[in-house]
């Protein structure tokens, strides 16, 4: 008995996480040994002597207990909600002590045979102490019991505890102990021990994917383990829920779109998915390399300007008022110098006519900011964006030596900076340029 009480008191302690039986796990099935204790059940007299107080001698298993070297009862049991469970409770024994009695209702005790059947409710505290291994109970419930084939209705009342040692929580130690009162005066009250083992099984798995329901990331659609139950319906390896194409197979590095040409840009962004090209124009070839995509180039196979569609430029005589003009169209988001595509096609416009010239021009690029912020800040922001405008222009061939910056900050708005669309014209480059050689 020392032993027993050792192996129980190490299981209380060494308790971390806990799991009970619950609407994930609703059925449970245990075996175990059971005894038989009639000494400390309160009652003495003529039809059963040798009865004593509720905890005289409780744990006295060697004088008192009934026991049968094999496991003698059976456990099934079902969650019905809210921490309360409904099962079935079979034990076998036999009884060669009934207290410190000789006799039975008139007959020498040898090896009785008991057998009890019992239903009870069980209700779980493991919830409530916040544990996922050990779980206390208390039950209640009723049953009959037999003793040396004479038997009667008892009325139940017992705790114990779960120890649920597995990984999965679903194989646990059971200990419990219950006091069974008899309707009717021939049968003797007793207190039954039970130790064993209890296995929960009966997992929902809605989708029948093989996952169970708790487990189950996508619980209401069938998927994969390797993605928590989650489908990937195109089997690109990269499950729906984070598939931008779940339709069609594609590359994880596209977030499973496809990439037909190889290009680098997903056919959803890629403007011709059939011919690779550089991301700066969308997945489009330029044959000619003139910024140009094909698509859009009228001149495919000879380079020319984005302002005549890819074809080159007819220098007129008017060149310097074309370029004054294109120098007025340089806008920036808030707070921000780079440059945008539309910023990027000027500035083509304006690096084409100063090549298809034999004029040499100094160019001096201006940057304005809007008021919002301090006058510091946006002055040195002015001053990027000039640069940003030089630094592109002087990287399609403009000569860098040609090539000048200023900032003037917040000095010299373009429009009133009271109003939002003031503000956004006065976020600008300027480009100024003189001839200076012909």
């Amino acid at each position: 008995m020392k032993k027993i009480i050792f192996i129980l008191a190490l299981a209380i302690v060494g308790i971390s996480n806990l799991h009970a039986q619950d609407a994930n796990n609703p059925w449970l099935i245990g075996i175990g040994v059971n005894a038989v204790d009639t000494y400390p059940t309160n009652v003495g007299d003529s039809n059963f002597p040798g009865q004593s107080w509720w905890t005289d001698e409780y744990f006295n298993a060697t004088d008192h207990w009934n026991m049968v070297p094999y496991p003698s009862s059976l456990t099934v049991s079902r969650y019905l909600g809210g921490n309360f469970s409904f099962g079935i409770f079979g034990s076998y024994n036999k009884i060669s002590k009934v207290g410190d009695a000789s006799t039975y209702l008139g007959k020498q005790i040898d090896d009785f045979s008991y057998i009890g059947a019992d239903g009870f409710f069980k209700y779980s505290f493991a919830k409530a102490i916040n544990s996922e291994s050990f779980e206390p109970f208390l039950k209640i419930g009723g049953g009959y019991s037999w003793i040396d084939k004479i038997g009667a209705g008892t009325i139940n009342g017992g705790a114990g505890f779960n120890w649920w040692f597995t990984k999965k929580k679903n194989v646990a130690l059971n200990v419990q102990s219950t006091y069974k009162h008899a309707f009717e005066d021939y049968l003797i009250p007793h207190f039954q021990h039970n130790v064993g083992i209890a296995y929960k099984f009966g997992s929902k798995d809605t989708d029948k994917d093989g996952i169970k329901d708790h487990e189950d990331a996508c619980p209401e659609v069938a998927g994969l383990p390797e993605f928590n139950g989650c489908p990937d319906s195109d089997n690109d390896g990269v499950q729906d829920s984070e598939d931008e194409c779940p339709e069609v197979a594609g590359l994880k590095e596209f977030n499973g779109c496809p990439d037909s040409d190889g290009d680098g840009v997903a056919d959803k962004d890629d403007r011709c998915p059939d011919a690779a090209g550089p991301k700066a124009l969308n997945g489009c070839p330029d044959t000619d390399g003139d910024g140009v995509a094909d698509i859009d180039d009228k001149c495919p196979n000879e380079k020319g300007t984005a302002a005549n569609n890819g074809c080159p430029e007819v220098v007129e005589d008017n060149t310097q008022e074309l370029i004054d003009a294109l120098a007025k169209t340089i806008f920036f988001d808030f707070d921000s110098a780079k440059l945008t595509p539309d910023n990027q096609i000027t500035l083509n416009k304006i690096a084409d006519l100063i090549e298809s010239t034999d004029k040499t021009y100094n160019l001096t690029i201006e940057g304005y900011a809007d008021n919002i912020g301090p006058k510091s800040y946006n002055q040195k922001l002015s001053e990027k964006r000039a640069q940003a405008v030089a630094d592109y222009l002087t990287s399609t061939g403009v000569a860098p030596a040609n090539v000048s910056t200023v900032g003037f900050g917040e000095d010299k708005p373009l429009a009133d900076n009271k109003t939002k669309e003031g503000r956004a014209e006065n976020r600008r480059s300027e480009i100024k340029i003189k001839l200076i050689s012909k």
